[in-house]
This record gives structure tokens, sequence and C-alpha cells, in this order.
């Protein structure tokens, strides 16, 4: 074995004297090994990481042939023919090769997390206490989660609001929905929030009255077994000095104060929901080797975001009252009535063999655009672009069709459908030429660069449908195309209010539902049980505005 790194042997060196003298001590609950890994990046290019990444692509491909064939070195005459010569992606006389980038962000992230489990072995060694660190699930692009949820005895999670968001709720939601996700649906911790502002974005807005608690609840509901803050006491001095804490510069007379110590006595009387689990029906693609990768130079559009695609489904389902799981596209999603790829670039052969088999078992698949267009190697797949997808969506895509700067199309949608309310919606940014392949087209391009070609599809495959969206619609136009999927797919949305957040969390003897307001005018929940921050119990509820409600309601069995 090479001899660790100086910073990985001296980090294991701290780590295994702690867990000596700590380990056995009967205060200690957990392990929390180092703080939010990736956040915001973790590239290193100096010679000590450049020797490692020559030894992890020794071991990825064995020799210097396989690291040109995926590397696709002949492009630009870049073959290499020593070891020496493969060096870290720092710098070229234009774009740096797209699958060598690719492959140092998997390096990066594999060494990352070689040095947790390093110092977690060393733990292990002398405690049998659990160990995890914090992720920041939605914010930390160095880190594949799905390799360190396999990784940690309790996945934890920090999560800070984008005070700019003004639905900075939703991505909260996102947020926890995700870490429950690499959870496996298992409970999960959150280590991190603020009581109010934070120090370190260009505006550290506040929270609100009651926007605490909302934040509080919202992780809680969606599968948070802790709800724990950063920090205790405000510092007076230093970086973080107007950071806020729970015992803020003002001090046990400030309203921040107050709400801190409301809120602990509400969920001091919410143990009984410990243990229980969230349940969803939707779920949406997440693959962090698929961000890498589509986040490099050299994109048919700079408009184009996967985050952008994935927050505006999210949004879609958040205000349909849908609960929604991330999932790798290569895991099991026979449980979903609907699955989601609003960002797919990177799609391996085996993962749309994968989408293709929960789609021909009876499963329902929407696929955005610009997605299953290359492989793990960043290129394209034999057959050209949606190739791998081709038997569950009926199609190909023979040229993409990006769309200048602010310019819009119109689609024409089939009113037998998608109904006579609506007869077109526009797009922007994208658009497709689509081959079909068996697909029905059931929307069209009016104007544009596709004018008169298929929009949107679907195809019957096996027992289920694959639908095709090849341009960009915004979060009012998804409700319309989504219409006619949720009922194909036997989902039913809320009839909540939109902005009463809801979700339904399961246990072996009852299930609780949180309530959540976010209008400024009181809304009604149908849900009938005990409300356990009040003890009232009804066959429904009123919840206040900007309140909160956890309802209580026996399984049938019990």
């Amino acid at each position: 074995m090479p001899e660790l790194p100086d910073y990985r042997r001296a980090a294991v060196r701290i780590t295994t004297e702690l867990a000596r003298r700590y380990g056995s001590h009967p205060a200690l609950a957990l392990w929390h090994v180092h703080n939010e890994y990736g956040a915001p990046v973790s590239d290193d290019y100096s010679p000590t990481s450049a020797a490692a990444f020559r030894t992890w692509l020794a071991d990825r491909y064995g020799d210097l042939d396989g690291v040109n064939r995926a590397w696709g070195t002949r492009f630009w005459g870049q073959v290499y023919g020593a070891w020496e010569h493969v060096d870290v992606p720092a710098v070229a006389p234009s774009v740096v090769n797209p699958a060598q980038r690719l492959d140092f962000a998997r390096f990066t992230n594999d060494a990352l997390l070689a040095c947790f489990v390093a110092e977690r072995d060393a733990i292990r060694a002398h405690s049998t206490v659990p160990v995890t660190t914090n992720f920041m699930a939605a914010s930390c692009p160095s880190t594949d989660l799905w390799a360190w949820g396999r990784e940690v005895d309790i996945v934890s999670n920090d999560h800070y609001l984008d005070a700019a968001d003004p639905r900075n709720e939703v991505t909260l939601a996102l947020a926890a929905d995700l870490t429950r996700s690499v959870a496996g649906g298992k409970p999960w911790l959150l280590l991190e929030h603020s009581t109010s502002g934070v120090n370190w974005q260009p505006r550290n807005v506040a929270k609100r009255a009651g926007e605490m608690a909302r934040n509080a609840f919202s992780h809680l509901g969606r599968g948070a077994d802790a709800i724990m803050f950063f920090q205790w006491r405000a510092s007076r001095s230093g970086a973080e000095k107007f950071h806020s804490a729970m015992l803020p510069h003002a001090g046990t007379s400030s309203r921040v104060w107050r709400e801190v110590v409301e809120l602990g006595g509400a969920l001091a009387g919410l143990d009984e929901m410990r243990g229980s689990r969230v349940r969803a029906d939707v779920a949406i693609l997440w693959d962090y080797e698929s961000f890498w990768a589509q986040d490099l130079e050299w994109r048919p559009s700079e408009d184009v975001s996967h985050r952008e695609r994935i927050e505006a489904f999210y949004d879609r389902f958040w205000r349909d009252g849908l609960t929604v799981d991330m999932a790798h596209p290569g895991q099991d999603l026979s449980g979903y009535r609907l699955v989601v790829a609003p960002a797919s670039y990177l799609l391996t052969a085996d993962d749309a063999a994968n989408l293709t088999a929960y789609v021909a078992g009876g499963g329902t698949l929407v696929t955005s655009f610009f997605s299953a267009v290359v492989d793990e190697h960043d290129a394209v797949h034999p057959g050209g672009f949606v190739a791998p997808l081709r038997d569950a969506l009926g199609l190909t895509v023979e040229e993409f069709l990006p769309l200048r700067e602010g310019e819009q199309v119109r689609v024409s949608l089939d009113d037998r459908v998608f109904g006579t309310a609506r007869t077109e919606i526009v797009a922007d940014v994208w658009a497709d030429d689509v081959a079909l392949a068996g697909a029905e087209v059931v929307a069209g391009y009016v104007d544009g660069p596709a004018a008169g070609g298929p929009a949107v599809t679907r195809n019957a495959h096996g027992a289920g449908t694959g639908w095709y969206v090849s341009t960009r619609v915004d979060v009012d136009a998804l409700a319309t195309l989504l219409a006619p999927v949720y009922a194909k797919a036997g989902i039913t949305p809320s009839d909540t209010p939109e902005g009463l957040e809801v979700v339904v969390r399961h246990g072996d003897d009852a299930s609780y539902t949180v309530a959540i307001n976010h209008l400024g005018t009181r809304a009604t929940l149908g849900t009938h049980g005990t409300d356990l921050l009040t003890n009232e119990t009804a066959d429904g509820f009123e919840v206040p505005a900007g309140g909160v409600r956890v309802v209580r309601t026996p399984n049938p069995s019990h």
C-alpha cells in the first residue's frame, strides 16, 4: 500500500488519539468527522495530487492504452506514451479534455472519501459509537453523496437558506428530500441550520418571525430525526460574528431567543415520530457524474442548466403537493409510479437499460432535453443523441437546435391529450430535431428552428409509457404538460392550497402529517387526528398564517 499523503496521515494520527481517549466515554453519542466536505470545491493541482491521480487512473484503466481510449486522446493529438506526462487538468492552449476533467472530478471525490474512511476506521478501532460527517446535500459539487451515504453510519446534513431566493422554502425541501434519499429512506440528522441570517451571502437577510420554525418543521417532515443549529452563542469576534445564533448578541430578551426556546419545547413533544419514514411515489434522477460532465465547457448552450431543470420539475411537484425522492438512474426504481429525468446528460448504457426496464415493467418516465447524450467517458453514444433510450422513448434526436438569447418558441398542444383549456404554451432556450421511432406526437412546434416538428412525445413500451419534452418550459407550463402524465401514472395532485406544504411520515402505529403554512392567510388541512403541538383532536384543522401543525393519525390496525 502506498504511503499516505501528509495531511491524511496526520489526520488519522490525531483521530486515533482522540478515539483512544474518548471512544468509550459514557457521554459520547456520535462522532462527527471533518466539516462539509467538498464545499465549495476541492480541486487540488499539487504535485502530490498529480501523482495520486496517475495512480487512480492506473487502477481504473489498467494501462495508458485504457486512458487514451477513455479520453479519446487521438483528437487534437493528445495521446500519452508515458505516465509522467499525464497531469492534472490545470491549463491547456484551449479547453481541457472533457473526459480528463470528468475523471479528475471522480478522483477528487474518491480522494476526499478515502480521507474520511481512513478517519472513520481509526475511530472504529477504538469505539462502537456511530460516525457521521455533515453533508451540504444540495451545495457540495465535489462530492458524490450516493457513495458517501454508504460509508457513514448516519446521514447528516447542513442547510442554509439562499437569502436571495424568494421561494427558498422549496429549495430547502429539495435538499431535505435529497438527504433522505441519500440515507436510503432512513431518518437522518440536520446538524446545522441557522436561527436567522448568515454572514457569508451577499445580502444576509434575516429570517422573519416564525420562519425558523417553518424551516425546522420542513426538515422534520421530510425525515430528519434531529434539528440542530450552528451556532450556540454568537461570536463577538472573527469572520462569523454576524452569523446568527441560538443565543444572539441581543441576548435572552430577543425574538430569536424566544423562538429557539419555543421550538425546543415543541420538538421535545414529538419524540414518538423518531424512526418513522417518508414515502414517495415520484423520483427525480440525480446523478453527480452527469452534473460534473454537463457543467464542463463547450456545451451547445450556456443557458442550459441541470440544476435549473431539476428545480423547475421539483417546484412543480412541490406546488402539486407530491412527495419526491431523488434517485440514481441505476438503482431499483420499481417502487415509483413516476420517474423524471430533467437533466441526465451523461447516462451509461447500463443505467439506460435500467430506465428502459422500468418503463417496460409499467413505469412512467418523463425525460427532458439534453439527456442520454454521452456515456461515462463523455463520448456521444453510438446511434446518436438519446439513442440509449430509443426503446423507452420511441425516438432519437438528430440535431440540437438551441435558441438565441431571449428567443421563444410556441408549442401547440393536442387537445385530445391535454384538453381544450390551453392550446399553446411558450418555451425557450432549446429545441430538438426529433426523429420518431414509434413515439406519438402530443405537442408540436409552431415556430422556431424546429417548426412543424415534434416538441413533446409519448411512447408505449411494454406495460409503461415514456414521455419526452424537447424544450424548456416554465413551472406553470409544466402543470399543463404533466396533467396527462399524472393521470397515466395514477398520481393525484393534492387539493391543498398552493403554499401549504404537507408531508407525511409513517410509523408502525400512526402516521404524522406535518403541515407548514407559507401563506399570509390561514389554510385548511383536511387531516383527522390529534395535533401534537396543541393536543387538539379534530377531523380537520386550520393552519394559521405562517404556522405549523403536526397531526398524529393512528393506523387502522391500531
